[in-house]
């Protein structure tokens, strides 16, 4: 059990920390391919949304029955709205800005963006690590959807920072920060349910966390992807991601 929490540990903390990867494309290219983006994006939807219904909502089903699991997933959905509305955040492409803000309006913009990633990481940082300790190929295919979908919220923080401060150490240093709250999200989750782990509580905690990656994929991975003004890439992503993990949890089984 002791290595199984470890390694949840450190899949949770490898997706979070994945907001550097966006930093350090903000400062070398600073602006990634809207194709590239919106595949890239459309691709961690497309894992996400199948594992929620192909493995996580079935496993909790199967733990505490068909209506309590999908109360469950609601739920999650309605959580992650919650914090959504009372912490709401963009990422770079997500909005059209017309108006470039001074150094200090972008200091601002900078800091309450790095608050409103920060929090949406938490539920992020929860959601790899119960995935990790229900399966460890789970874990980390839930680790590496969302070390995908945080490499924007790398480059949505890096770089008005950058361009605020003129700075890439402290642009990189902020973006690295936003990513620690997905091990810290874990870490709440070890602390509240390590203690009182059971088949019931495992399968209502499925059902939430499925709940969770769902309203991630499609109120903002989707929408966003679509942002960055491609037509079919973001569905083309979509259909490759479903296809990827299908194939994995095939050769799984």
């Amino acid at each position: 059990m002791d290595d199984q929490v470890s390694t949840a540990f450190l899949l949770t903390a490898a997706a979070g920390l994945s907001t550097t990867i966006g930093s350090g494309l903000a400062l070398l290219v600073r602006k990634p391919g809207a194709k590239l983006m919106g595949f890239a994006l459309g691709f961690s939807a497309g894992v996400m949304v199948l594992i929620s219904f192909v493995e996580l909502l079935p496993g909790s089903i199967q733990s505490i029955g068909f209506l309590p699991a999908h109360a469950g997933l609601l739920a999650g959905m309605a959580g992650f709205l919650v914090i959504d509305l009372l912490i709401p955040h963009d990422y770079v492409g997500e909005h059209d800005h017309h108006e470039t803000p001074d150094a200090n309006g972008l200091r601002r913009v900078s800091m309450l963006l790095i608050l409103g990633i920060g929090i949406h990481n938490l539920p992020e940082g929860m959601v790899t690590f119960v995935s990790a300790l229900q399966d460890s190929h789970l874990g980390l295919a839930v680790a590496v959807a969302i070390a995908i979908h945080n490499i924007p919220e790398g480059l949505a923080v890096s770089a008005p920072v950058y361009a605020a401060t003129g700075s890439r150490r402290k642009a990189f240093l902020w973006s690295f920060l936003s990513g620690i709250s997905e091990p810290v999200g874990a870490a709440l989750a070890a602390v509240i349910l390590l203690p009182f782990l059971s088949t019931t509580v495992l399968g209502w905690v499925l059902a939430i966390v499925a709940g969770i990656m769902i309203s991630i994929s499609l109120d903002e991975l989707i929408p966003v992807a679509k942002s960055f003004g491609t037509e079919h890439t973001p569905i083309l992503g979509i259909m490759t991601g479903m296809g990827v993990m299908a194939f994995s949890l095939w050769m799984l089984k």
